[in-house]
C-alpha cells in the first residue's frame, strides 16, 4: 500500500501513519498550498480550484493548515481530500479544524510521519512537506510572501521533479509576491484546473510511450541531423518542446526521443512543466 510516488523521493519516510481512505494516495494527485493569513480572493481561489480539480478526477493534497490549505480541502471534501500532518494523525492544529479534520479522516485521508500523539512543532514542517510534494504530480501555489513555508515546499516539490504551478497576483500585495517571483523563475502559471490538465496533458503526450492500435510500442529514433537541429535551437533560457515541435515541424514524438537522446549526452536538461534547456 505505500505510495509508489513518495517512494521515489530522497529520504522516502521508511513508515506512514495512515486514517481514512488509502487509495486516494495512489490517484492522480495534486497539491494546493499558500498563505496561512490568506486574502478573500485566494481563499476563493483555493476552495474554488480544489473542487474543479477534484471533479477532473484529481486528489487534492494539503497540510491543513489555516488559510489556503484549509479552503483547499473544504474545496474537494466531496471528492476525497489528503491532509499530510506534522503531529500525528490524531493532532488536530490548528484547533479550530478538528470538524474538517474529522471529515477528512471519514471521507478522505489523513497522512503523517510521526506517532501517533506526537504534537507538532516547527521543526516538523519541512518534513512534512517533502511528504506533501512527495505524494503528488504536482504542487500550485496560490498565495505567499517571499520568505514563506509555501516557497519551501515549491522548491522541494522542484527538486522532487514534480510541477511547479504558481497562481499570479497583484504586485501591490505582500501576499502574492512570493507566487509571482515562482513565476519569474519558470512556475507554470495557473489560473485554473485547466491550466493543469494542460500541463498533465503535454507531459503525458511528449514523454509517455506511444502506442498502436495492436498495443505494440512505437520506437521513435530521430535522424542524427535533426538531434543537431534540436541542440543548436536550445539555449539557458528554458524552451517549450511543443514550440521545437512547431518550429521543426516535426512530430511531439520524434522531439521527446531526441531531447531524451541529449539528455543522456548532457547536452539538454529536461525541466518541469515541458520546458528544456541547454545543458
Amino acid at each position: 500500500d505505500y505510495p509508489i510516488r513518495l517512494s521515489h523521493i530522497d529520504p522516502p519516510p521508511p513508515v506512514l501513519w495512515v486514517k481514512g481512505r488509502k487509495d486516494l494516495l495512489h490517484g492522480e494527485t495534486i497539491a494546493i498550498v499558500g498563505a496561512r493569513i490568506a486574502s478573500a480572493g485566494g481563499l476563493r481561489i483555493a476552495r474554488d480550484l480544489a473542487r474543479e480539480l477534484g471533479q477532473a478526477g484529481h486528489v487534492v493534497v494539503s497540510g491543513l493548515a489555516r488559510g489556503i490549505d484549509t479552503a483547499a480541502h473544504a474545496g474537494a471534501l466531496e471528492t476525497g481530500t489528503v491532509a499530510v500532518l506534522g503531529g500525528g494523525i490524531n493532532d488536530i492544529y490548528p484547533p479550530e479544524n478538528a470538524e474538517l479534520h474529522a471529515k477528512i479522516s471519514e471521507t478522505g485521508c489523513l497522512v503523517s510521519e510521526s506517532p501517533m500523539g506526537m504534537r507538532a512543532q516547527a521543526r516538523d514542517f519541512p518534513r512534512r512537506n517533502r511528504i506533501l510534494s512527495g505524494l503528488t504530480r504536482g504542487v500550485i501555489v496560490v498565495e505567499a510572501e517571499l520568505k514563506s513555508g509555501s516557497l519551501i515546499t515549491a522548491r522541494i516539490a522542484a527538486e522532487q521533479n514534480r510541477d511547479v504551478f504558481a497562481v499570479p497576483g497583484s504586485p501591490l500585495d505582500p501576499r502574492t509576491r512570493g507566487t509571482n517571483d515562482l513565476l519569474r523563475q519558470g512556475a507554470i502559471l495557473c489560473e485554473g484546473a485547466d491550466d493543469v490538465q494542460r500541463a498533465f496533458t503535454t507531459l503525458r503526450t511528449l514523454f509517455e510511450p506511444q502506442v498502436i492500435a495492436d498495443f505494440e510500442p512505437v520506437i521513435v529514433k530521430p535522424a542524427p541531423d535533426v538531434i543537431e537541429q534540436i541542440a543548436r535551437l536550445l539555449s539557458p533560457v528554458p524552451t517549450a518542446t511543443d514550440e521545437l515541435s512547431r518550429h521543426l515541424n516535426v512530430p511531439a514524438a520524434t522531439i521527446a526521443a531526441a531531447l531524451l537522446e541529449l539528455s543522456l549526452a548532457e547536452r539538454a536538461t529536461l525541466l518541469p512543466g515541458g520546458l528544456v534547456s541547454s545543458a
